[in-house]
């Protein structure tokens, strides 16, 4: 639910609110002490927590030129504004607010995460600068037509989406309209995205394709009135309707087989992570046992160059230790990379072996469809015979006489259709086979960033705790200056 003011004072975001979180969410121990003494510069903060203050307007952020994540959830913003100069932010969080329009966001060409949960928005608009969008909540909104989801189709990286809580999900039709207009969703209201639609096999398993492929055809109802027509017609969605069933089980086969690689490749990988991180906690541990102790005696030394010297000593177990768990580090890197490796080459097989396999079935529904234009251009040509010998014309309606105009016209007209029919095949083909190819490039793409990110984070948390330690025996030999 939207926030209420009546019986609150709005905020305004002044320096006092601002310095008051920077310094709330500064760093701890002595970095914090340092941070408290001397200050931390807008300019520095990256990430930034405004949340639960009763604020009506975003405004005075803009000195906050390397901030990368904002939280502004849990107020009563009426307007998005006050962001423009904020071009490194990649998380925004403005739920629960007041706001009614999308806008103001044009700058914002690096966010990936963006919440406009529990507002009142009822559009979805002024977004096409978010190039690099890929989580998206706007649940419990105002969002009524389906025409809206369209929209989200410019954002190719775009993979969560949240819309529950919206007059659009009571359309019967939302499950099915959202998949099929955003084929590259993975999550959608908090869900994995259901397993015949993750298999590009949606409709597939039964006439779908085929009744798609009559009911869109403008020629089929009067080509159904030809004699015999209807009859052999049934055959063939039989024959038609057989094959799309072995796709769909096909297709559910292969994702069940992308599904399995997939798990047992993160398997291997959370495995390797963690055998790393207890051989890294094990190798810390050890350190501390050993020479805390020291530590300890070398704070208490009166004499300079007994201290000077334990000083020295100590640095060197430090360097020692970064160069273990650097080392360690390296080494888990390496085996990553080959365990990518190995899955890369397997995903690679499995998705073109699938595309082969799904690329035959639509073949052998190409044949099927242009046995049946054969068939119904000799139909066809053999009725436009007997209406030149005034054989059964009395019995033909108008719409189907004027069919037979001329031979030209019957011709054109069976052409017509099998070359819709063949469309819709052939479109068909094309979605599984880009979903199966965009889906492996997707996830190959992922599991890139994703190591590189767990990469830089664990060098991150080696370099804070050694640092630590640096930073002490600093202070210890500040203090045998002074």
């Amino acid at each position: 639910m939207s926030r209420l003011y009546k019986t609150i004072e709005p905020s305004v975001i002044d320096d006092e609110m601002l310095e008051e979180a920077v310094k709330k969410q500064g760093p701890s121990g002595r970095a914090g002490q340092i941070a408290q003494l001397e200050g931390i510069e807008f300019k520095d903060v990256h990430n930034l927590q405004l949340d639960y203050r009763n604020i009506l307007k975003i405004d005075n952020l803009w000195r906050f030129k390397t901030l990368t994540k904002l939280q502004l959830d849990n107020n009563v913003i009426e307007k998005i504004e006050g962001l423009n100069t904020l071009t490194n932010l990649v998380w925004l969080d403005l739920s629960f607010n007041n706001i009614e329009m999308i806008e103001g966001l044009d700058e914002l060409v690096k966010l990936e995460d963006l919440s406009l949960y529990s507002n009142r928005i009822a559009n979805l608009e002024n977004m096409d600068s978010l190039v690099n969008l890929q989580i998206f909540s706007i649940g419990k909104n105002h969002i009524s037509k389906l025409e809206n989801i369209i929209y989200l189709r410019r954002f190719k990286r775009l993979r969560t989406v949240n819309l529950a809580g919206n007059p659009i999900c009571e359309d019967e039709r939302y499950s099915m309209y959202i998949p099929a207009y955003l084929p590259n969703l993975l999550y959608l209201d908090f869900r994995l995205i259901d397993k015949t639609t993750a298999a590009y096999v949606e409709y597939l398993n039964g006439p779908g394709l085929f009744n798609v492929m009559f009911s869109e055809d403008p020629e089929a109802p009067k080509l159904l009135m030809l004699p015999g027509v209807p009859e052999f017609v049934e055959i063939y969605k039989a024959e038609f309707t057989n094959i799309c069933q072995k796709l769909f089980h096909y297709g559910l086969k292969g994702f069940d087989t992308r599904k399995k690689e997939l798990e047992h490749f993160l398997e291997c990988l959370q495995e390797a992570v963690e055998d790393n991180q207890q051989k890294g906690v094990k190798i810390i541990k050890e350190f501390e046992e050993k020479n805390k102790e020291q530590f300890s005696e070398i704070q208490h030394f009166t004499d300079p160059e007994l201290l000077e010297s334990g000083i020295m000593d100590f640095r060197v177990e430090v360097n020692q230790l970064w160069s273990k768990l650097m080392n360690l580090e390296m080494q888990l890197v390496d085996q990553l990379e080959e365990t990518a490796r190995d899955f890369e080459r397997n995903i690679s097989e499995i998705v073109s072996t699938y595309i082969e396999n799904v690329q035959a079935l639509i073949a052998q529904c190409r044949d099927l469809e242009n046995r049946h234009n054969e068939n119904m251009l000799e139909i066809a040509m053999s009725s436009y015979d007997k209406m030149g010998k005034n054989e059964g014309e009395e019995e033909m309606s108008e719409e189907l006489r004027a069919l037979f105009i001329d031979k030209d016209t019957v011709i054109n007209t069976v052409n017509a259709s099998h070359d819709l029919h063949l469309l819709k095949i052939d479109n068909q083909e094309d979605k599984m086979v880009t979903r199966a190819n965009g889906w492996m490039a997707d996830i190959i793409e992922k599991l890139h960033t994703d190591e590189i990110n767990r990469n830089r984070k664990r060098v991150l948390e080696i370099n804070i705790y050694v640092s630590h330690w640096k930073d002490e025996l600093d202070f210890l030999e500040l203090q045998d200056m002074t």
